[in-house]
C-alpha cells in the first residue's frame, strides 16, 4: 500500500490543509481532471460526450456529513434536477431506454441527513425513497455510496429496507473492510446490486485490512461471490489484475458481458475505459462534480502514487 496513504487521507480531513490548497490560483484547472465542474451545467457536456463513446455514466453530487436540514434538502432538489438531466441527455442519444440504464445516480446518505441527530437516518431513508422514486419516472439507476465504517451498518439497512420497493437499488461494497466478503455473500443471497471497490477512507486496523495484499485478496474473494451468486456485480477497480479476475470469472460463470459492468472514476485511465468498450463490455464512469470536491479529490490522490504525482506536476507547471 502507498506509504503516503495515511498522511495524505489525514490531510483530506484537515480544514488548514484545504484552506491552503483551495486558495491555490491554479488548484481549480488541475482538479478539472478529476472532477467534471462545480455545476450541473458543466457536468452535462461531459455526461453527453462519455454517452456518445459508448460509455455509461454515474454522477455524483459531491457533498457528505451534511449537519443542516437546510443542506440536505439543497442536496435533495440538487439530484431532482440532476436526475432530470442526465434524462434527458441520454435520450438524445441512440439506443436510448436500453434494460440497464446507462445514466445513474450515486449518493451518499450522509449528504441526505444521515447524521442530523436521533432523527437521522429516517430522515436519509426519507430523502432516499423521494430520489429513488423520481429516478424509476426517467429510467435512471441509483448506487448508495460507501463511506467510512461507522455508517456502512446504517447504510447497509437503509438500501435493504429501500429495496423492498426498489429492488434495482445498489449499494457500493469496499473490500479494504474485514467483513467484506460476509456482506457480499449477504447482498448476493438478496439479489442486490453491488459496486465492489476497495475502499478510500482512513480506518482502524480493527476493522480494516492496511495491507494492499489483504485488501486485493478480500476483493478477489468479495468477486467470486459477487459472480457466483449476485445480479449484476458491477467491478469497480482501475486495477488491472482485478479486471482479469472479473473476466475470468465470467467466463467461467456463464456471465454475457451485459450481466455485469466494469466501472471506473472520471479522469482515471480513459485508454482502458475505451478498450474495454471496443471489447464489447458495459463500462460505467463515475462523474463527481460540485463545489465540495477536497475530500474526494484527497482520497483520489491516497488510492494511487501516480495520481499524487499528476497533481503535484501539474500545479508546478501552473504556477
Amino acid at each position: 500500500m502507498n506509504p503516503l496513504r495515511p498522511a495524505i487521507l489525514a490531510a483530506a480531513g484537515s480544514s488548514r490543509m484545504k484552506d491552503a490548497v483551495t486558495r491555490v490560483p491554479v488548484t481549480a484547472a488541475v482538479v478539472r481532471r478529476f472532477v467534471a465542474g462545480e455545476t450541473r451545467a458543466e457536468l452535462v457536456p461531459v455526461a453527453r460526450e462519455l454517452l456518445a463513446s459508448g460509455r455509461a455514466v454515474s454522477v455524483d453530487f459531491l457533498g457528505e456529513y451534511t449537519t443542516e436540514h437546510v443542506q440536505a434538502d439543497a442536496a435533495v432538489a440538487e439530484y431532482l434536477s440532476l436526475i432530470d438531466d442526465l434524462a434527458e441527455a441520454d435520450q438524445m442519444m441512440p439506443g436510448a431506454h436500453t434494460d440497464i440504464p446507462r445514466v445513474e445516480v450515486s449518493l451518499k446518505l450522509s449528504a441526505l441527513g444521515q447524521s442530523l441527530g436521533q432523527d437521522g437516518p429516517a430522515i436519509a431513508a426519507e430523502n432516499l425513497h423521494k430520489l429513488c422514486a423520481k429516478a424509476v419516472e426517467r429510467h435512471v439507476w441509483v448506487t448508495v455510496d460507501a463511506e467510512d465504517h461507522s455508517t456502512t451498518a446504517g447504510t447497509l439497512e437503509a438500501v435493504r429496507q429501500a429495496r423492498t420497493e426498489f429492488p434495482w437499488l445498489a449499494v457500493a461494497l469496499q473490500t479494504y473492510l474485514r467483513r467484506a466478503e460476509d456482506r457480499a455473500r449477504d447482498l448476493a443471497a438478496d439479489g442486490t446490486r453491488v459496486r465492489l471497490c476497495k475502499g478510500a477512507y482512513q480506518e482502524p486496523a480493527t476493522v480494516a485490512y492496511r495491507r494492499r495484499a489483504e485488501v486485493d485478496a478480500s476483493y478477489l474473494r468479495c468477486l467470486d461471490v459477487l459472480f457466483r451468486g449476485a445480479w449484476y456485480p458491477m467491478i469497480a477497480s482501475h486495477d488491472p489484475a482485478m479486471i482479469d479476475a472479473a473476466l475470468a470469472l465470467a467466463i467461467e460463470n456463464h456471465c454475457n458481458p451485459g450481466d455485469f459492468e466494469f466501472q471506473m472514476l472520471y479522469g482515471i485511465r480513459d485508454a482502458e475505459q475505451r478498450r474495454l468498450v471496443a471489447g464489447g463490455h458495459s463500462l460505467r464512469v463515475y462523474i463527481p462534480y460540485g463545489t465540495q470536491w477536497y475530500g474526494y479529490l484527497v482520497r483520489r490522490l491516497a488510492e494511487r502514487p501516480a495520481n499524487l504525482a499528476f497533481f503535484l506536476r501539474a500545479l508546478a507547471d501552473r504556477a
